[in-house]
This record gives structure tokens, C-alpha cells and sequence, in this order.
């Protein structure tokens, strides 16, 4: 059985959210920043491992340009959190 890359991403992706979702709702902290950042990881593992050196097919691109985004929000979490706790 063979499953295409695109295909797989999407499927590891899947499961990966799935399963974060899971384990917040049974702790019942449901802190969409704590999922969201569980989430790039996942996300930047998955683009690691899936993209090839020699060649980028054209779901990558798009892949990169969602995982740039996530980097640049994750990166306005983090400033956001500072200020936070700069101010108390």
C-alpha cells in the first residue's frame, strides 16, 4: 500500500491535532494558545520530515507559507505573553 507525501502530511496532521484536542478536553484545559502551539510543532516536525532536498513539489510551497504564518502568530503569542508578564 502506498500513500502519496501530500496525503500523508495530511493524515499525520490529522492525528496529530486529533490527539491534542483529546488530551486537553480530558485535563479539561482547553487553552486554544497552548493548542495552537502544539500544533506548529507538529507542523514543523511533519514540513522536516517530509520535505526532500532535491526536489519541492508544489504542496510544499503552500505547506512553508502556513508554517511561516504559524511562526510569525506563535512569535506575537510570545511577545504578547512578555508584556504580560512584564506589566505585573
Amino acid at each position: 500500500m502506498h500513500i502519496k507525501k501530500n496525503k500523508a502530511v495530511i493524515l499525520i496532521l490529522t492525528v496529530w491535532i486529533i490527539i491534542i484536542i483529546t488530551f486537553a478536553a480530558l485535563s479539561s484545559i482547553i487553552n486554544l494558545e497552548i493548542i495552537f502551539v502544539l500544533w506548529l510543532i507538529g507542523l514543523l516536525v511533519t514540513v522536516e520530515l517530509a520535505d526532500s532536498i532535491y526536489l519541492q513539489p508544489a504542496y510544499m510551497k503552500y505547506i512553508k507559507i502556513i508554517t511561516a504564518a504559524g511562526v510569525f502568530i506563535f512569535g506575537i503569542i510570545v511577545a504578547l505573553k512578555v508584556l504580560e508578564i512584564i506589566a505585573k
